[in-house]
């Protein structure tokens, strides 16, 4: 790792763990969070849950790991050339889907509609839990006792009411930014950003790939076009999927650099002192204004042309009636769930935990226990 700048996190200059350890002798905290995050269950499980397409649809579409596999590769790069911590955004990186249900966006849909009654679900919010207290894999404490800085930068998002309780729970902790409405660190901006980066671009490619857009359609998206045709100006036999993946490819770096280019101005003008004052400075890592305005322009584009699709809409339906119909299930038997579940008092929280931690396949397959209907799409 290259020189850290002032206003980059240091791991000598970590708020701590919850459960204070003693240090590690060959890696620093932060090292030491991504190292855990690894070896968690949690992490394991994410090969198996949906991105887009569903796990069983295709070999070679992204999985919520390698989709936060290509946010840490991303994340790394632009960190070590704006001098902040690689180590701690690949950790964020790693970590910031641990809390994603099965079935993506539509599992994580219904199963707050399910719990909407009971404090609702998010994702973000998830990971935190997975982290904090569902992973079980140490004698002394639930979760993986991760530092202040990774947890601040798993909850991406959380709402008022949540970060109330979470306050009130741990003090001046991670939840403390959304009420006082500062940054977290430099690093978790990035990773935010990241993880923008990387999921227009791979669901491009797999958009493509599954047949439901196609190049021509991409013609009117200037973030791509521009670097279709810059693609075939230089290589004019070029054809099939290597015009594509050419144009991923020259798209991905001139975003980085963009990000690159905006951020070091951005934190120039502010000219934070340390990592806490860069926190106080407003959002310093991002996009320039006409890159900003183009990946937006994808984002609607992808929207309305893929995640909107009548194929993948008829697929979120059944995935909705699948978590719906598993939620009602255990909560009125209980004992259909494992006993470190089935035991909680705190039922719908501890189905909506349970749910949330299961692979596409595994949710299918419990489904078609529970109710004896196999999935149909």
């Amino acid at each position: 790792m290259n020189e850290l700048a002032p206003h980059a996190s240091h791991p000598v200059r970590s708020r701590g763990r919850r459960h204070p350890e003693p240090p590690a002798p060959t890696r620093d905290d932060f090292q030491r969070d991504r190292d855990r995050i690894v070896h968690s269950t949690a992490f394991r499980r994410l090969v198996y849950k949906t991105q887009v397409f569903l796990n069983h649809e295709g070999d070679l579409f992204r999985t919520r790991l390698t989709h936060s596999l290509e946010v840490a590769q991303l994340a790394r790069s632009i960190a070590r050339a704006l001098q902040l911590n690689e180590d701690l955004v690949e950790a964020i990186a790693l970590a910031h889907d641990l809390g994603h249900t099965p079935f993506g966006h539509a599992g994580q849909d219904a199963l707050d509609d399910c719990m909407r009654e009971h404090g609702g679900f998010e994702h973000n919010l998830q990971s935190l839990r997975v982290v904090d207290t569902l992973e079980h894999r140490y004698p002394q404490y639930d979760g993986l006792n991760l530092s202040f800085e990774t947890r601040e930068g798993i909850l991406k998002h959380c709402s008022r009411a949540n970060a109330e309780h979470i306050e009130a729970a741990e003090p001046n902790g991670v939840a403390r930014r959304f009420l006082e409405r500062t940054q977290p660190s430099l690093e978790a901006q990035l990773c935010n950003l990241a993880d923008e980066i990387a999921y227009n671009a791979h669901d491009i490619d797999d958009g493509v790939r599954s047949g439901l857009i196609g190049i021509d359609q991409l013609a009117e998206v200037e973030l791509f076009e521009r670097y279709r045709r810059e693609a075939l100006a230089e290589h004019p036999g070029l054809a099939g999927r290597r015009v594509l993946y050419e144009t991923i490819r020259r798209m991905l770096s001139a975003q980085v650099y963009d990000v690159i280019d905006a951020t070091r101005a951005a934190i120039a003008a502010a000219a934070p002192a340390d990592a806490d004052a860069a926190r106080q400075a407003g959002p310093l890592v991002l996009f320039g204004d006409a890159m900003r305005a183009q990946s937006a322009a994808l984002k609607r584009f992808l929207f309305h042309g893929l995640y909107r699709h009548p194929q993948v809409m008829q697929t979120t339906a059944q995935a909705r009636v699948v978590v719906q119909e598993l939620f009602a299930a255990y909560l009125g038997h209980p004992s259909d769930m494992p006993e470190s579940f089935a035991v909680r008092i705190d039922r719908p929280r501890a189905v909506a935990d349970y749910i949330a931690g299961m692979t596409d396949r595994f949710a299918m397959r419990e489904h078609e226990r529970l109710t004896g209907r196999a999935w149909t799409v």
